[in-house]
């Protein structure tokens, strides 16, 4: 593992976060408008009018000879063939790249059938590539989730590492009401501060930072990846933040058997050692004891008493590994009940689902007659 005190050498590693399709857009203009530095934003999609709004510094428009400018109409086909027509483009933007996370909302045309073909030309660069996508809320229709899994899987083989970030769990991640307006915000702060946590231990930010060495150790053809963030304050802060860090309620993954981890602690200069410590030593508690871990500290003073833990683990085994999709856990469980008893389930779902669906609807027609 390579550590190296603040040299203040230049950062000379370029990462940039392409955000394709509309969600994707959304994500790059969040974090775009929180000012973070060190990171190139690229803007991906065939709706020339989303585009044009876009903050992005890079703006791509594939598929003009394909769509016109429209979209892709929620066909991940259309997607696809719209960044095949402009692959030259998307490999220009991605010249003289280390890294790249490309993040997109799947279940559409765009983010679905794009992303794929954005990651395909990054790891043709030999860029390392990560992945960051978030799956529909089940009242979406079984139609929009479908197209999310197949597209989740087709981009599975395109990256070095893939996190999955499913929307129905937002709902659970908070005690507090969560509105449509902050709903997304939550699972782009998933990849905002992953984004931020390895910009700033390559750029020499920190006490304790990473060659671009380590990172790509940990995240070159990984597979799936947990990408978590903790934040706690007062007694026992370190530890909670670890543990918060460690089972996101949002992801489908765990980091038990993880064969690579990238441990920051970021906290203000008096940060003790001891806290670091305890929250180092918390997350290679739950990951495999051989695993490759490497660890950066960073100071942000705007943190008062607060420590924040960001943790990237890897090298989950499958199919049989610990890490596996929740789903996957949920369907063992009913797999052991009676056979009447999912049947009853399967019923309070689709009437819950229904439930929602209608739910969804009325606020749809709210926003067309706004």
């Amino acid at each position: 593992m390579a550590f190296a005190m603040d040299t203040g050498v230049e950062n000379v590693v370029s990462i940039k976060v392409i955000g394709v399709g509309g969600g994707g857009n959304n994500v790059v203009n969040r974090m775009v408008t929180d000012g973070i530095k060190g990171v190139d934003f690229v803007a991906v999609n065939t709706d020339k009018q989303a585009l044009n709004s876009s903050a992005a510094s890079y703006k791509i428009q594939i598929g003009e000879k394909l769509t016109g400018g429209k979209g892709a109409g929620s066909n991940p086909e259309v997607g696809r063939k719209a960044a095949e027509e402009s692959r030259n483009q998307l490999a220009k933007a991605l010249e003289n790249t280390d890294m790249v996370f490309v993040t997109a909302g799947m279940g559409g045309g765009t983010g679905t059938g794009a992303a794929p073909v954005v990651a395909e030309a990054a790891k043709e660069q030999g860029v390392l590539t990560v992945g960051v996508v978030t799956k529909p809320f089940a009242f979406e229709g079984r139609k929009r989730m479908t197209q999310a899994e197949q597209g989740i899987e087709e981009l599975r083989d395109k990256v070095d590492s893939l996190v999955i970030i499913p929307n129905e769990r937002l709902k659970y991640a908070t005690d507090q009401k969560i509105t449509f307006a902050n709903a997304f915000e939550i699972a782009d702060d998933v990849l905002r501060q992953a984004v931020v946590s390895i910009s700033d231990l390559i750029r020499d930010t920190g006490f304790i930072n990473l060659d671009f060495a380590d990172v790509t150790a940990v995240m070159k053809d990984a597979g799936l990846a947990h990408m978590g963030v903790g934040r706690a304050a007062g007694k026992g802060k370190a530890e909670e933040a670890a543990r918060m860090a460690i089972s996101s309620p949002l992801l489908e993954t765990s980091i038990q058997g993880a064969k690579g981890v990238l441990i920051n602690v970021t906290g203000s200069m008096d940060i003790g050692l001891e806290e670091v410590e305890q929250a180092a030593t918390l997350v290679q508690e739950a990951v495999h004891p051989d695993a490759l871990t490497i660890f950066g500290a960073t100071f942000d003073e705007n943190l008062d008493d607060e420590i924040r833990v960001t943790v990237i683990a890897t090298g989950f085994a499958e199919p049989d590994g610990a890490a596996k999709p929740a789903a996957s856990a949920a369907a063992k469980a009913t797999e052991e009940k009676p056979a009447a008893e999912p049947e009853a389930e399967s019923e309070e779902e689709a009437r819950q689902l229904q439930e929602e669906q209608t739910h969804f609807d009325d606020i749809l027609k709210i926003f067309e007659r706004s």
